[in-house]
């Protein structure tokens, strides 16, 4: 479990450089945001096995689309900004699906 969860690390910290730079260097590009689901897909299946904080991933979550928004109409900065939390919100929002429908079986298993 901890390879795992080590190799989970690593493709977060991956997808958060990536984002970044992504975001800065080729906003809105198709292959970045393709690759930066792939990444949340992976970390989210990993995170599906030893998941226990759902409602905290579930609710960053949401900040970040928030702040994503928030950010949109300041100009200069704004645009920079946006694109990264953009990307970044391409690699978080695949593991937030994950998380999310895990919560709702649990939810439907206890009833």
């Amino acid at each position: 479990m901890k390879t795992w969860g080590l190799i989970s690390f690593i493709l977060f910290c991956l997808g958060l450089v990536l984002a970044a730079v992504g975001g800065i260097v080729a906003p809105a590009n198709a292959i970045i945001v393709a690759v930066l689901a792939i990444f949340g897909l992976i970390i989210g299946v990993i995170y599906l096995v030893a998941a226990k904080e759902i409602n905290t991933l579930l609710l960053a979550t949401i900040a970040l689309l928030a702040m994503a928004a928030a950010f949109s109409p300041i100009l200069a900065i704004g645009e920079a900004v946006t694109s990264i939390v953009v990307n970044f919100a391409a690699l978080m929002a695949p593991v937030a699906l994950i998380a999310a429908i895990k919560a709702l079986l649990q939810i439907g298993l206890q009833k």
